[in-house]
C-alpha cells in the first residue's frame, strides 16, 4: 500500500480517486500519522436504489435533492 501526504492527496484527489477505482489502495497521512486509508470498494456492498441519471443526464445536484425531500415532510 502506498503512503501520500495529505497535501498531495488534496491537490490531485481526482487523479487518485482513478487509481483507486483500478484496484490501488493509499494511506494518507498528515503530519506524520495517518489520517486515512484509500482502498476501492467492494462492488458487492453497494446497492443501487435509485439512479439519478434516468431523471436528467448527469444526475441532479444535491441542493435540488435535499430540497425535494424535505418537501416530503
Amino acid at each position: 500500500m502506498t503512503t501520500i501526504g495529505i497535501k498531495e492527496f488534496q491537490q490531485h484527489a481526482s487523479r487518485y480517486s482513478k487509481e483507486v477505482q483500478q484496484g490501488k489502495s493509499f494511506i494518507v497521512y498528515s503530519r506524520s500519522k495517518p489520517v486515512m486509508k484509500l482502498v476501492p470498494v467492494d462492488e458487492g456492498d453497494w446497492e443501487t436504489l435509485i439512479d439519478f441519471t434516468k431523471f436528467r443526464k448527469g444526475g441532479i445536484p444535491l441542493s435540488e435533492l435535499e430540497q425535494k425531500l424535505k418537501a416530503l415532510d
